[in-house]
């Protein structure tokens, strides 16, 4: 198969799963994930299947970015945030389905790339942070809809608190109690003028989101300034 029908017979298979929102389809076809992918993987970017990218994260499986964003139900006026930048494969499928994307990356390897793909493909909606994805973005809050891209085993209050009443958060959640990357589920968090409501949906397998940013390493010719 060559690599024009590539993005197609994903398309395909996503439906064959159950995606059935024709926008979300059309960003994952027009979304050429060969640029978010690390080179020894190249050739399995249209695999419906997770891969490994630097510092230690992935790239989620077409099929649960596609369901994510379904299940998100983004419309064209809405502000996202997206908490875990990571390639920025999430936040470019978002893009063209709402009016501004805001993502924070922990890594600022992670970050940089992202930025500059984001650049490449002239996604001019979306803005980048470098920063702990617990705390949110709140000089940006309230959002219509939040979108976490790393495993919490609790949802996050700081980030129930940024959306606007009636929005959405969809976030992987191990449980209250300990991290399982083999028990996780997405969660589906709506906010209501009492509090929030939780709906538990498909099991997930996600990297845990962790707090704060890494240490970052001078290189030896580096000299303070």
């Amino acid at each position: 198969m060559s690599d024009d029908h590539r993005p197609i017979a994903l398309v395909m298979a996503l439906r064959g799963q159950g995606i059935t929102d024709q926008r979300v389809l059309s960003a994952i076809e027009r979304t050429p994930r060969e640029m978010f992918v690390e080179a020894p993987f190249l050739s399995t970017a249209y695999e419906n299947i997770a891969l490994p990218i630097a510092c230690g994260q992935t790239i989620s499986q077409p099929y649960i970015v596609a369901y994510m964003t379904e299940i998100l139900a983004v419309e064209r006026q809405h502000r996202v945030l997206e908490i875990g930048t990571g390639s920025g494969y999430q936040a470019a499928v978002l893009a063209p389905l709402c009016r501004m994307v805001y993502t924070v990356e922990r890594h600022r390897p992670l970050l940089k790339s992202a930025e500059a793909r984001f650049r490449a493909l002239k996604l001019h909606n979306i803005v980048v942070r470098h920063g702990d994805g617990l705390q949110g973005w709140p000089e940006q809050a309230p959002f219509d809809r939040i979108l976490l891209a790393a495993a919490v085993s609790t949802i996050p209050q700081a980030l129930i608190s940024q959306l606007k009443p009636g929005g959405v958060l969809i976030a992987p959640s191990s449980g209250p109690h300990e991290f399982h990357r083999n028990s996780q589920h997405l969660v589906k968090v709506v906010r209501t003028d009492g509090g929030a409501t939780q709906e538990k949906l498909i099991a997930v397998a996600f990297v845990p989101m962790l707090p704060g940013v890494p240490q970052e390493t001078r290189k030896p010719d580096e000299n303070p300034k």
